[in-house]
C-alpha cells in the first residue's frame, strides 16, 4: 500500500483550514486515501514517523515567527518547538519536504535566516523570476523563466538560509523559493492558490493586519482574473516525484 503525504496545517480557522486542504488535494491530485491531515494547532507535532509517509506539505498559518516570544500564544509556541524537532529529522535524512509560506518562514528560520517585514507583500498576484539553479531544479524544469504566483505575507526570509539554494525571487521578495539538499523545497507563494481559495483567505483574515480591513474588497477584485498554473503544476510534480 502506498505511503500517504503528511498535510501540515497551522491554521486555526476550519473554513481556511478546509479550503486549504481541498486546493492541496486538487491540485496535488491527490486522492482522500493519498492524504494524513495533521492539524498542527490542534494537536501538536510530537513522535511523527517519516518511515510512514512518501512526503510532508505543510500549509499557511496567522503565526508570524518573528513576532517576539513573550508576544506569542503558547499554541505558536508549542507548534514552533514542534517543527524544530520535526526539522531536525526531516533535514537529517533529506526527507520529500514542501513548505509553503509559513512552512517557508518556519524552515528558513530553523536554518538560520532572519525573518522579518521587510519583504513583506500584500495579497495578490505576483510575477517572480527563477535563479539560474532554479532553471536546472527538476521540480521547476521547463518553466517559463518568470511566471505568476498568488501571495500574501507579513514576513519572509530577509536572506537565502544559509545551506540552502535561491530557486526563485523577484524585487519585492528577494527569497520566494529556496531548496535545502535534494527533497527540501520552501515557497513563500501558495502552489496550491486560486482565486477562489484567495477570496476566502481575504474575507477571513481581513483583521489580522495583512491588508487594511476596508480594502478586502478591491483586493478579492484585483485577483479575480489571475491564474497561477506554474504553481500549481509544481504541486503535481512535487506529488509525482515523491509519491511512493
Amino acid at each position: 500500500m502506498a505511503k500517504p503525504f503528511l498535510i501540515i496545517q497551522l491554521r486555526p480557522e476550519d473554513a481556511t483550514a478546509d479550503n486549504e486542504l481541498a486546493a492541496i488535494k486538487r491540485y496535488g491530485h491527490l486522492t482522500d486515501e493519498e492524504v494524513q491531515r495533521l492539524r498542527a494547532e490542534q494537536s501538536g507535532l510530537r513522535d511523527i514517523d517519516l518511515d510512514q509517509y512518501s512526503a510532508i506539505i505543510v500549509g499557511g498559518s496567522p503565526f508570524d515567527i518573528s513576532t517576539p516570544a513573550d508576544k506569542k500564544s503558547a499554541t505558536q509556541l508549542e507548534v514552533e518547538s514542534g517543527f524544530r524537532e520535526l526539522l531536525d529529522a526531516v533535514i537529517a535524512k533529506d526527507f520529500p519536504f514542501l513548505g509553503c509560506c509559513s512552512g517557508n518562514g518556519l524552515l528558513g528560520s530553523y536554518l538560520g535566516a532572519p525573518i522579518s517585514g521587510k519583504y513583506a507583500e500584500a495579497v495578490g498576484g505576483a510575477t517572480i523570476q527563477l535563479s539560474d539553479e532554479g532553471k536546472l531544479d527538476h521540480l521547476l524544469k521547463d518553466f517559463p523563466e518568470t511566471f505568476r504566483v498568488l501571495l500574501g505575507h507579513k514576513e519572509a526570509c530577509d536572506i537565502t538560509p544559509p545551506g540552502a539554494v535561491l530557486l526563485a525571487g523577484n524585487d519585492a521578495c528577494p527569497v520566494q523559493m529556496f531548496r535545502v539538499k535534494n527533497n527540501i523545497y520552501a515557497t513563500q507563494f501558495h502552489p496550491e492558490a486560486d482565486t477562489e481559495g484567495f477570496t476566502v483567505r481575504i474575507n477571513i483574515y481581513k483583521d489580522y493586519g495583512y491588508f487594511p480591513a476596508d480594502s478586502a474588497e478591491k483586493l478579492i477584485a484585483a485577483i479575480e482574473n489571475e491564474e497561477s498554473p506554474e504553481a500549481q503544476l509544481l504541486l503535481k510534480r512535487f506529488v509525482d516525484a515523491y509519491r511512493c
